[in-house]
């Protein structure tokens, strides 16, 4: 996708110019939840089924995966308008936000831990204030229906604590890691697709994803997950259907 009048939309490589604008956006987003769905149901497939709970290496392996499509969707860094150095602190909170959220599974149910990221919106409002090129402030009203939504996961959380035979304090800990990362995330996307608009999200993708794999290496080693989960991808019998849903 690029940026301009004359935005060229695309999905799979089928062209979506010609489509009517709402047309556009029902194909999209459709697609966008749908792939949310099966996304969700297989990552909680692997975790509490296969128990394979190692969502560093799970979000490194996936880091591969995009690398592969956006270099078969013909990206090149030819195409990049931005500096490496530019991506350098989103790849980082992102590698984290990954991980941390991948990770939570082994601790958390799916409904949970989406019912904690749901709340995201929080902390990306009150970050939004600090970062350079924002500097965005919010009428009072939208920081209390954010607090409301805040209430609302604390009573899901008491409630799902007394009730989930998979429920952990550790998830907990995790997944607001996760949150917290999403704060600087979300603005650090929008602070340099404002600086320079001719940034695409291929781009974006790609370079952030890039330069945030090495990132992934440090707590993979320290935690001994990266050998853990490669002997256990062997001892799974299915090995070549947990990469299919890894992918």
């Amino acid at each position: 996708m690029t940026k301009g009048e004359d935005q060229v939309r695309s999905l799979f490589g089928i062209s979506l110019s010609d489509r009517p604008r709402w047309q556009q956006f029902l194909i999209c987003s459709s697609g966008f939840f749908f792939g949310y769905l099966v996304n969700g149901v297989c990552e909680e497939y692997v975790y509490n089924r296969l128990q394979f709970s190692y969502g560093w290496y799970f979000t490194f392996v996936q880091g591969f995966v995009y690398l592969v499509l956006i270099s078969l969707q013909g990206f090149t860094t030819k195409q990049m308008v931005n500096p490496w150095k530019t991506y350098v602190k989103l790849s980082a909170v992102l590698a984290g936000s990954h991980g941390l959220t991948k990770g939570s599974l082994a601790f958390l149910n799916y409904p949970a831990q989406i019912m904690f990221k749901s709340t995201k919106v929080l902390p990306v409002m009150v970050m939004g204030a600090f970062i350079p090129g924002l500097r965005r402030k919010y009428p009072f009203h939208e920081y209390i229906s954010a607090l409301l939504l805040v209430v609302g996961l604390i009573l899901f959380t008491l409630a799902d604590a007394n009730t989930s035979p998979n429920f952990s304090i550790i998830g907990v800990i995790m997944i607001s890691g996760a949150l917290i990362m999403d704060a600087f995330l979300g603005n650090l996307q929008e602070a340099i697709f404002t600086m320079n608009p001719d940034t695409t999200q291929m781009e974006m993708l790609f370079c952030s994803t890039v330069v945030g794999m090495p990132f992934l290496l440090l707590p993979m080693i320290l935690t001994g997950e990266l050998f853990r989960a490669w002997s256990s991808c062997y001892q799974v019998r299915n090995f070549p259907f947990l990469l299919i849903l890894m992918f």
